[in-house]
């Protein structure tokens, strides 16, 4: 989602104007991402700088993403790593990773991205079974909405205490409060967010920017 659906355009604009900080690189990646038919799967500008300072707010060193799309939200947080960082990167589009990785390239992160193209449970499986239960600091999950409390599970075992899960389009632009609405990605959301709303392994709130932001922090 570009914007928040959540403001008036007028609003929208002011806070555009005043709130958001988006460097060159990542304003070229967004306008071309608009071009793709499916460009409505972009995050917004202020979500990214929101990503950003989640990453760096919590220290972050080991983070990992579930669904990259052209990878504007894995070159915010691949920027907001400290020397050293990395970030495990799930998806398996590659015609849409392909220029994801021009613009990790073109930004000098392309050593802190580690792309896995295959099903991310199965990724996110491989690397619980390789003994990382408990090593990574943050995970963004941007990918199908059917597998929201799957990825949700793999990634908190992923996270050490004190990590921190950041879970995109959980307002789902209005729609989870629509009885009307019973479309399999609307139930798909709103089942995910009373398992996280229930679940007393984590801190959490439900941020209203862009298209809604869950963060859960693993206690």
């Amino acid at each position: 989602m570009s914007e928040s659906f959540l403001f008036s355009d007028a609003l929208a604009a002011y806070y555009a104007k005043v709130a958001v900080r988006e460097s060159p690189l990542l304003r070229r990646l967004r306008e071309e991402t608009a071009a793709l038919p499916m460009a409505a799967m972009q995050i917004a500008a202020e979500e990214g700088q929101f990503l950003d300072l989640l990453v760096r707010l919590t220290g972050a060193r080991r983070c990992v993403e579930v669904g990259v799309f052209t990878g504007y939200s894995s070159l915010v947080t691949a920027l907001a790593l400290p020397p050293g960082g990395s970030l495990l990167a799930c998806d398996i589009n590659a015609a849409w990773t392909d220029v994801a990785r021009r613009y990790w390239a073109q930004a000098g992160v392309a050593d802190r991205i580690r792309l896995e193209l295959a099903p991310a449970l199965q990724t996110l499986d491989k690397e619980l079974q390789q003994g990382a239960a408990g090593s990574y600091d943050f995970a963004f999950i941007d990918a199908d909405k059917g597998s929201y409390v799957y990825y949700y599970e793999r990634c908190l075992q992923l996270l050490r205490a004190g990590g921190l899960i950041a879970v995109d389009n959980t307002l789902w632009s209005g729609r989870v409060a629509d009885p009307a609405c019973r479309d399999a990605d609307t139930r798909a959301i709103r089942a995910f967010n009373e398992h996280v709303g229930s679940d007393r392994r984590v801190d959490f709130c439900l941020v209203p920017i862009a298209d809604g932001v869950t963060l859960a922090r693993k206690r």
